[in-house]
């Protein structure tokens, strides 16, 4: 008995028992189409995938020099070319480099405990506030001066007043203009919002919110859900698990089509990422991971 226990905790800590599961699981989903499966107005996968499993780790456990404890959260700028990022305590946006630099820090005033952020268009981002479950619409200008949120447009998000377990990430979709919200358990939530830059721009109101249900063996592998991201090139998306240590990829049907294993001996990793809580995928591919305290990661896909 005790030798099966530790058999157990070796696999599953390793992350070998996780992947066997994903595999099972994903065997049998492979039997029947997602166009059968589901109702029959839903997406059909586009079969482009990120092949997260061919990744190798480019930059491992980059320590971000001037930047606090508690770094979560990321986004790409595609104008910029810059990574963003947020600090909870004191509360900053962050930019980085593409290579994990340190750009500038800007401070965030009348927040409370930010946890995501996501670039919408031109100098415009969401925030997400897990305390107050708030999305809050700013602006960031060049330079460093203060960003005060007091009111700023803002989403509430007010569902079960979890405390320190609501919203934990964010990503916009640039094409279709929708906004994905995670919650970070009890339940595991992730929310779809559209209508949302027809209100920016001062347009009609109608903002509609739905639930973005993954299927399949996904829900049996993430403990919970620290950020997302949105990948437009293939309508996939990827969810990241502090927990699980885990990076799944759920294609447009919302199947299981990819994952990454954030421990040690995988990827080329040279240790566990301690506590994953940011998530982006770059111009070329790249994902970037950020990981509490002020730990950098960029794990590049494989050559074609």
């Amino acid at each position: 008995m005790l030798l099966s226990a530790a058999l157990f905790a070796y696999g599953w800590y390793s992350g070998w028992l996780q992947v066997g599961v994903y595999q099972w699981l994903l065997a049998g989903e492979s039997r029947t189409p997602p166009w059968q499966a589901g109702a029959p107005n839903e997406e059909r996968s586009t079969g482009r995938r990120l092949a997260l499993e061919d990744y190798r780790v480019g930059i491992d456990a980059l320590a971000l020099a001037g930047v606090g404890s508690d770094l979560s959260g990321l986004t790409y700028h595609p104008t910029r070319h810059t990574l963003f990022s947020v600090v909870n305590r004191p509360p900053q946006i962050v930019e980085l480099s593409l290579d994990g630099v340190p750009l500038r820090t800007i401070p965030v005033e009348g927040a409370f405990d930010l946890e995501g952020i996501t670039h919408v268009r031109g100098n415009e981002f969401f925030l997400a506030d897990e305390r107050s479950q708030q999305l809050i619409h700013v602006v960031v200008g060049e330079g460093r001066s203060p960003i005060d949120v007091r009111g700023r447009p803002r989403i509430g998000l007010t569902f079960d007043r979890p405390g320190n377990l609501g919203l934990e990430g964010l990503s916009w979709d640039h094409v279709r203009h929708r906004l994905f919200v995670v919650r970070e358990k009890r339940p595991l939530r992730l929310f779809e919002l559209s209508g949302v830059s027809t209100l920016l721009d001062g347009g009609p109101l109608d903002l509609q919110i739905g639930e973005w249900l993954p299927r399949g063996s996904a829900a049996f592998l993430l403990r919970d859900l620290s950020s997302l991201s949105y990948h437009e090139e293939s309508g996939n998306m990827l969810l990241l698990s502090d927990e699980s240590r885990l990076v799944i990829e759920l294609d447009s049907a919302r199947r299981p089509s990819g994952l990454l294993v954030l421990r040690k001996g995988w990827h080329g990793l040279k240790n566990d990422v301690p506590q994953p809580e940011g998530l982006t995928v770059g111009p070329g591919g790249e994902i970037f991971v950020v990981s509490e305290p002020n730990l950098f990661y960029r794990f590049d896909p494989p050559r074609q």
